[in-house]
């Protein structure tokens, strides 16, 4: 891959981690409930899990899509559900610092997993492979795998620490629970370019 063609790749890789979407959405949540430390795990499984997804897909899974379709359709579906699902849990869940919470951060594999049903790392991986990769090479593949898992410690760090950082404007339990409120309503938001397919 040449240098100009690097830094074209890094410069899209960061501006797709850095915006808003499910996951960065959610590890303000989680940041802003249970600070930095505790969503570590969420973190690294955004990371590695996403790098893994655009592996596997400049490996050829998409092939499998296109042979049936089916389990496009479904594993679309299941993404829905499961964004619909973990909004609720976002709207209902009692603030990190209250006596009685029951804010619980997203696992490593948990977040790892999620890449697989994210509408955004979906597209994020599919327009990296057919545009960055245009030669179908193995080496293609491992460079763009590895500058998104280099590209995504920034932007998940800088999402989490706003997260841990709004929690001083999050003092009491009320603004807390507004702010959990507004979290699931941008996450389901998120899901309606979805809802088109």
């Amino acid at each position: 891959m040449e240098y100009q063609q690097l830094i074209a790749l890094a410069t899209f890789a960061f501006a797709s981690t850095a915006t808003p979407g499910p996951n960065n959405i959610m590890l303000m949540t989680s940041g802003a409930n249970v600070g930095f430390v505790r969503t570590i795990p969420h973190m690294l499984g955004i990371t590695l899990g996403f790098s893994l997804m655009v592996f596997l897909v400049g490996a050829g899974i998409m092939g499998v899509f296109s042979v049936y379709p089916l389990v496009l359709q479904s594993l679309q579906i299941g993404c829905l559900i499961y964004l619909i699902y973990l909004a609720i849990k976002i709207a209902r869940s009692r603030p990190g610092g209250s006596l009685g919470s029951d804010y619980k951060p997203m696992s490593f594999l948990a977040a790892a997993g999620f890449q697989w049903i994210n509408p955004k790392a979906w597209s994020m991986a599919l327009a990296a492979i057919s545009v960055y990769n245009v030669s179908a090479s193995w080496s293609g593949v491992l460079i763009i795998a590895g500058v998104f898992a280099l590209v995504n410690i920034p932007s998940v760090t800088l999402w989490t620490w706003a997260g841990q950082q709004s929690k001083s404007l999050l003092n009491n339990s009320s603004r807390m629970t507004a702010f959990n409120y507004l979290m699931a309503g941008l996450l389901l938001a998120s899901t309606l370019p979805m809802v088109e397919l």
